[in-house]
């Protein structure tokens, strides 16, 4: 498209950018230019984009017209670009921390992590009327009989397949075996029977988002053509670590094909539904995963999050949602989608289940390039917590942090005063400057790296096996030139220093998850998907950071919209400060979890009926 030019933006010096609250730099909102589209439209669009001639001229104006040629493109930058967001660690180690090391036994981590989560102490908290099974309340009902790993997995057999009735329709599920689930649980309940459980997540149901290879099923990537051209042999590395610490792998869950959206409304495997409300979405892209968790059937689920795709689902179906730094959890057995965004994370029904599960999987891989990098693993001591005894300063950017609905800026802006109300918490407001650019940069570094990543695939591939909706974005992905990759990389290593400078002031940064509550699946989309570029801005604003700059974050569900449609509040951390995180969330936790609503469709696995 050499015949075009655009002018960029010339961007000031680091330096020069003020970051305090009364900067005079300008919140510019996502001004998104592109309809929803479904149905007829996409396949129209499809076909316009895909032509040689239009669909390069089509290409450029909508680039063009979102800014990314002007913020990204065509910009100029001082900054030398950064490839890889790899972060060093100073050696500073967090007070009321235990500190394990990184290659320690999965078993010995998670032993960690439940000393440092009991608490024989009486609550002084209001207790909820309603809350999902934790990893603890498995094994204490295991440990006393009331149930086994066996009787277990046969009533979740049971409820995912009513989920999965022409009445539900949750399509939480790609594949799950019968035959595996059930071996797996007799071998946990003889340990059990034999009193030598592996750890506190022997005989405990995890799901899998199918991104992630996990024998004995193939790893689809939410399409219906990656298991013909590339092959699951061994379970992922955290997969594996799971395993090791007793279990269940029940399934693999659905998601939005190649991760490429945010909908998570898949044609070829059903729209994934919102456990609060069925004719709502769960959010993308491990849309399954946050849904099996706020059903019930399983306390915990792995997903990976590319764009917020851990967190995002999290908020929108009412479950903790966890993303570690980059590198925190090694990356082998991943569907190579892309490569320096996407992370493995947690889906969880409380933190101190995401505490255990990331105890589990946490640490080193001696085959990754970075495993010199990895420190060791912070598991805050919660069960010793005195949260009104912390100093801990939280930066807010105002503008950014009000830029959603009325209903989640009420209910996060007075979660926020609760922690500075009950614990004495200071809040710094502050400025973080060229948030839309960093969404547009990252937009053009996933879409980048996913192109480069399939494209030997896609040689194999008939185009029809591809998704409408997909295939659109794949277009806009195979667009990208090396000028906007360089570019983006720049843009990442300006954002990280500013992101560095307000960590020198604060020790985390708060932002509601998402801008919007789960919206309503329309029908015209469940054969194509959708084409929704503006709720999608609106569901990633506060997600782009974790996945750029490869900061850990965490959502916590502070409330519901008057819909009764959960709300998510989001702390995201320095490098490495997953305990911080871990325990700031836990007092967040401990002020609105005796609000938790149950969902619509919610599964029991362990009362006795």
């Amino acid at each position: 498209m050499g015949i075009f030019k655009d002018n960029g933006v010339v961007y000031k010096a680091v330096d020069d950018v003020d970051l305090g609250p009364d900067s005079d730099e300008f919140y510019l909102r996502a001004n998104v230019k592109a309809p929803r589209m479904a149905g007829l439209l996409v396949k129209v669009f499809v076909w316009l984009l895909e032509s040689p001639i239009l669909g390069g001229i089509l290409l450029y104006f909508l680039k063009k017209n979102n800014l990314i040629h002007k913020l990204v493109s065509f910009a100029e930058l001082q900054e030398e670009p950064l490839f890889v967001p790899l972060h060093p660690h100073h050696g500073n180690e967090e007070k009321e921390t235990i500190c394990v090391e990184a290659h320690a036994p999965p078993q010995e981590k998670v032993e960690e992590a439940v000393n440092c989560v009991n608490n024989e102490e009486e609550p002084t908290l209001p207790q909820p009327s309603f809350h999902r099974w934790t990893v603890l309340d498995y094994a204490t009902a295991y440990k006393s009989g009331e149930t086994t790993p066996t009787m277990v997995a046969e009533r979740f057999i049971g409820c995912v397949r009513e989920s999965s009735s022409e009445k539900q329709q949750m399509s939480f599920f790609i594949n799950y075996c019968v035959q595996d689930i059930l071996r797996q649980a007799a071998e946990s309940t003889l340990r059990h029977q034999r009193g030598e459980p592996i750890s506190v997540l022997d005989g405990v149901p995890v799901a899998v988002k199918d991104e992630i290879d996990c024998m004995p099923y193939p790893t689809t990537g939410g399409t219906k053509w990656m298991q013909k051209v590339r092959e699951c042999r061994n379970d992922a590395c955290c997969v594996r670590r799971l395993r090791l610490c007793g279990a269940i792998i029940v399934g693999k869950t659905n998601m939005h094909e190649l991760g490429a959206g945010i909908s998570r409304i898949n044609p070829h495997y059903g729209a994934a539904r919102n456990p609060y409300n069925r004719s709502k979405i769960t959010g993308g892209s491990s849309s399954g995963s946050a849904a099996v968790v706020a059903a019930g059937l399983c306390p915990l689920a792995l997903g990976v999050d590319g764009g917020g795709s851990v967190r995002l689902p999290a908020a929108l179906c009412g479950v903790v949602g966890f993303k570690p730094t980059f590198a925190r959890v090694p990356h082998q057995g991943v569907l190579p989608i892309n490569y320096t965004i996407g992370m493995v994370g947690i889906l969880a029904a409380t933190v101190e289940d995401a505490l255990i599960a990331y105890a589990a999987i946490a640490g080193g891989d001696s085959s990754h390039h970075s495993a010199t990098t990895v420190p060791k693993v912070g598991l805050p001591l919660l069960k010793s917590a005195n949260y009104m005894s912390a100093d801990i300063k939280i930066a807010r950017y105002r503008e950014w942090f009000d830029d959603c609905t009325d209903d989640i800026k009420a209910c996060c802006s007075n979660a926020v005063a609760k922690l500075s109300d009950k614990y004495g918490w200071k809040t710094v407001e502050v400025t973080i400057p060229e948030i839309e650019v960093m969404r547009l940069s990252h937009y053009t570094t996933i879409g980048s790296e996913c192109s480069n990543a399939i494209k030997s695939y896609l040689q194999n591939v008939k185009k029809e096996e591809v998704g409408w909706d997909v295939r659109v974005g794949l277009a806009v992905y195979d667009s990208f030139y090396s000028n906007d990759y360089l570019n983006a990389q720049k843009i990442r290593r300006r954002q990280l220093q500013f992101h560095e400078k307000i960590f020198s002031i604060a020790d985390v940064i708060v932002t509601p998850t998402v801008g919007v509550t789960a919206y309503t699946i329309k029908d015209d989309a469940l054969k194509t998907g959708e084409l929704d570029y503006i709720n999608g801005a609106a569901l990633v604003r506060y997600q782009i950071a974790g996945n750029f700059l490869g900061l850990p974050a965490v959502t916590i569900p502070v409330g519901y919209d008057s819909c009764g449609l959960p709300i998510g509040l989001q702390f995201i951390g320095k490098p490495w400060s997953e305990s911080l995180l871990i325990y700031i969330a836990s007092a967040m936790q401990a002020l609105c979890i005796s609000a938790c609503k149950k969902p619509e469709v919610f599964y029991d696995l362990l009362t006795k009926e």
